[in-house]
């Protein structure tokens, strides 16, 4: 069920846009595709953007200088956009504007996402949030720079729109913010292909030290904090290995960790199709899609993994 935007902001005289933890190429688009367009067509109402840093390939963006990263507690705004955000806590920093917000409106794709805010956008067949604030806005009005960051974010939650939630209505809308005159393969290159000296070695450490495990039906590899600190790397590095493991030939899953602080990890599994990795990740506190998701889990990495086996193999073995 959509949602009237232009009802919900009517009367606003300030907005606040949030998305998840270490946000990735859908959550920067989404909020910052949003962002411009209230700029652009509700001059008359104040903007802020909170995000954690992002990747520096995302800045390739128009204004992501603006995106703020700490809040003010006592501030209050008439209405919260939550985008890209399956539950509150994922919100990080910024949940205590959300939870003291007049009115709250979350835009969403995660199959997990619950409805926990006043009003409540969430399809979770979509490709992504990105393309779900697409079909929230006039096209008529939609700029270049605004259309550059939703196909941003289109093209990171499709890799680059091969993945199975690629729709015919994803092509046409990826169609139609190209027709805003935007440069789609710079935007590919340069935000989803391209990678630092240091991504190439924390990469090709995480191919090396990789398992098949499970009579080689999933794939894991991890990086400790000693590694990451070693290569002088950044979560925002690892990004995409997850996504490099699960190509393996004859593999339906895959794992990777890395270790967030002591006996910490942040888990991303990646599937094909025999394994819903959304409900694995649920059952450990997260969320995410039926073939990309995560969480966060503490113990020694060889409990995490074998906590997160036992739940694979139930799949497996249906």
């Amino acid at each position: 069920m959509s949602i009237a935007l232009t009802e919900i902001l009517s009367g606003k005289q300030n907005v606040a846009l949030g998305g998840h933890i270490r946000p990735d190429g859908d959550c920067v688009g989404s909020c910052m595709g949003l962002y411009l367009y209230l700029k652009e067509q509700f001059p008359a109402i104040q903007a802020d953007v909170y995000l954690q840093p992002i990747a520096d390939c995302y800045k390739l963006i128009d204004e992501t200088e603006v995106l703020c990263h700490e809040i003010d507690e006592k501030k209050r705004y008439d209405l919260f956009i939550c985008l890209d955000c399956g539950d509150i806590q994922r919100l990080g920093f910024s949940a205590p504007l959300f939870e003291n917000a007049k009115q709250t409106l979350c835009i969403d794709h995660h199959v997990s996402n619950e409805a926990f805010a006043d009003e409540n956008y969430i399809v979770p067949d979509a490709s992504s949030t990105s393309e779900l604030v697409y079909r929230l806005l006039d096209p008529d009005k939609i700029s270049k720079s605004c259309a550059e960051a939703l196909y941003m974010g289109m093209v990171h939650d499709t890799g680059v729109f091969q993945y199975s939630c690629t729709a015919p209505e994803t092509m046409e809308a990826a169609a139609d913010l190209m027709r805003k005159g935007i440069n789609g393969s710079e935007i590919i290159e340069k935000t989803y292909y391209e990678k630092t000296y240091i991504q190439n070695q924390i990469l090709g450490k995480a191919l090396l030290e990789s398992m098949l495990i499970l009579d080689k039906r999933v794939i894991l590899s991890y990086v400790s904090r000693r590694s990451l600190d070693f290569f002088e790397a950044d979560p925002s590095d690892l990004e995409g290995i997850v996504s490099q493991l699960r190509q393996t030939k004859g593999v339906e899953a895959a794992m990777f960790l890395y270790e967030v602080e002591p006996q910490t990890y942040k888990v991303s599994l990646r599937s094909k199709d025999s394994v819903d990795v959304s409900v694995i990740a649920k059952y450990f506190g997260g969320g995410g899609h039926a073939k990309a998701a995560g969480f966060t889990m503490k113990g020694t990495v060889h409990d995490v993994i074998n906590n997160v086996n036992q739940q694979i193999v139930l799949q497996l073995d249906k």
